[in-house]
């Protein structure tokens, strides 16, 4: 699996951006795709994922409501559309995807930040910077 993030960049505080993953060589629905972040001094943590299996969606606390997770598998694409976004959201964000019998089980775990880096494929980071 390949996965390439995009769509990071400088916003004013409550902006809004859209991040986008496209991934390669992903052929079954028993997987997990989500999205990670990384501030500086600070540990990775899930943000959001979608379950290949039955598409539900899975959000971290901290974006509830103001991100939303979504998938173009047409495109192989998949998308964080991010907005209300906060100082405290600044940080590199990373696509992550992972092969699994419970894709729910697994999203469940990338957001409550108890998979670390712990997933098959990752993309290379993409900077999402808020000002205030």
């Amino acid at each position: 699996v390949q996965l390439q993030a995009s769509g990071g960049g400088l916003v004013q505080s409550g902006g809004s951006l859209r991040l986008s993953c496209v991934a390669s060589g992903i052929t079954s629905n028993y997987y997990a795709i989500g999205w990670f972040r990384q501030a500086p001094g600070k540990e990775r943590e899930g943000v959001s994922c979608i379950s290949g299996r039955d598409k539900n969606t899975y959000y971290a606390d901290f974006v509830k409501g103001r991100f939303a997770i979504s998938r173009d598998n047409a495109k192989n694409t998949l998308y964080l559309q991010m907005n209300s976004l906060k100082p405290e959201d600044t940080a590199v964000y990373y696509c992550a995807a992972d092969r699994t019998t419970w894709p729910g089980v697994r999203c469940g775990m990338v957001v409550r930040s108890e998979i670390g880096r712990d997933m098959g494929s990752w993309g290379k980071g993409t900077q999402v910077t808020v000002s205030s």
